[in-house]
């Protein structure tokens, strides 16, 4: 029989009262609602969306990443594959936590060198050609010694209005529909040669950012770089406080959530909670807002772990961050890719709105305060339940669970 840390009280003490060994940590223990640097979330976040990030060639904003790492203090380390894992240590050894995040975003790639001397791509992630009519982008051919970018605009392969009247409106909408124009003299499958383009070169979105003076952030590619900018933030507010964290926390910086492999690999092999955080959906029948962090408790691939789901909502309630609960129908995120791997975990997703996903895209300054926010404050806190969590497996006994969905009062003793 498995054994764990257990006495012969059970869930309900001689006197009557709930055993705290079975109920989850406290979100009220002393816990702070931190201050969060916003100018140098601002900052960060800026830095990244001007660098290019598209699934497979994201190592430039690793290096972004870790220099800003560097100057926190914490230390990291690098995957063979380029994802990023670092550390803020606590004094108890054993289960930890990751915070996930991910730096790789949609984009596109070349799949054809066409006769009118113009690109033929497909999409890098899962995002419609409608968004990407009229986006501005860089080309990026493997031949770093010379001029290897090039910028141009993705186009309707009808884009003349002049020359082809009503055809322009009723044409499809896919990626069979645009083009790439390319900002060089260019008129032939052999001009495009000549510059060294290639099938499989890379096409980043340009994501012309905004932030205007009510706090609204437009950009492509929030999704998710304005999470890393939120995780950042709350672990840069950890330790200018000087705050010992009870549980070992470690950040992971993933590098292909868009293309479906997320958090698959890279996870401390202790983990016990990983908390995505990731963008929330901000649409019609949505519950979730840009001015708030947003928490999931279920997507595409089922419900969030009822427990921590509901510790880091505790924590909103009680520290007053203002929070909205969601269920996303079309999404996945790091978790999903982490729990399919194997990992033997508590997940949860949390985020800042996001209006329009994946294309023109907009969030909310406050919305990314709160976000890192609730990350500060979950930090602080011990595992969700304190003891059970700290191993991989017990006796059934002492699972917990039985304080917040009751079980028959004899099986429960």
């Amino acid at each position: 029989m498995l054994t764990g840390p257990r006495d012969d009280t059970g869930l309900v003490r001689d006197d009557g009262e709930l055993n705290p060994r079975f109920l989850p940590s406290p979100v009220d223990a002393g816990q702070k609602r931190l201050p969060i640097d916003m100018d140098y979330v601002q900052r960060v976040l800026l830095q990244m969306l001007d660098i290019p990030s598209p699934s497979g060639r994201t190592d430039h904003v690793m290096q972004l990443i870790g220099g800003e790492l560097r100057s926190l203090g914490m230390d990291f380390e690098v995957t063979r594959r380029g994802a990023l894992l670092a550390e803020l240590p606590s004094a108890s050894p054993g289960a930890d936590r990751t915070v996930v995040v991910h730096a790789d975003t949609i984009g596109c790639m070349v799949s054809g060198l066409k006769d009118n001397g113009r690109l033929a791509i497909v999409p890098v992630g899962t995002h419609s050609a409608r968004f990407a009519e009229g986006a501005r982008v860089i080309i990026f051919s493997d031949d770093v010694s010379g001029d290897y970018r090039h910028t141009g605009t993705i186009l309707p392969n009808k884009a003349s209005g002049h020359r082809f009247g009503d055809e322009v409106d009723e044409q499809g909408v896919g990626w069979d529909h645009v083009e790439v124009r390319v900002d060089e003299v260019v008129h032939s499958r052999a001009d495009l040669e000549r510059l060294g383009i290639q099938v499989g070169d890379f096409v980043a979105i340009d994501p012309q950012p905004v932030i205007t003076p009510s706090g609204f952030v437009n950009s492509r590619h929030l999704d998710d770089k304005a999470g890393i900018a939120a995780a950042l933030g709350a672990f840069k507010a950890i330790i200018d406080s000087g705050i010992q964290v009870p549980v070992t926390a470690h950040l992971l910086v993933t590098i292909a959530e868009e293309v479906g492999l997320g958090a698959s690999h890279g996870l401390d092999a202790d983990v016990a909670e990983l908390v995505s955080i990731d963008t929330s959906v901000v649409a019609p029948g949505q519950a979730s807002s840009e001015q708030c962090v947003n928490i999931a408790m279920q997507d595409s691939t089922g419900p969030f772990d009822y427990h921590l789901t509901r510790h880091l909502i505790d924590l909103c309630r009680v520290h007053e961050v203002p929070h909205r609960r969601d269920v996303y129908k079309y999404y996945r995120s790091d978790a999903a890719s982490a729990l399919e791997a194997g990992a033997n975990t508590r997940a949860a997703l949390i985020g800042f709105g996001i209006d329009g996903s994946h294309g023109n895209e907009r969030t909310h300054l406050e919305g990314i305060r709160s976000t890192a926010e609730l990350v500060a404050l979950y930090l602080q806190t011990d595992l969700t339940f304190r003891s059970w969590d700290r191993r991989p497996t017990g006796d059934l006994r002492d699972f917990p669970s039985t304080a917040v969905q009751p079980a028959d009062g004899e099986q429960a003793r």
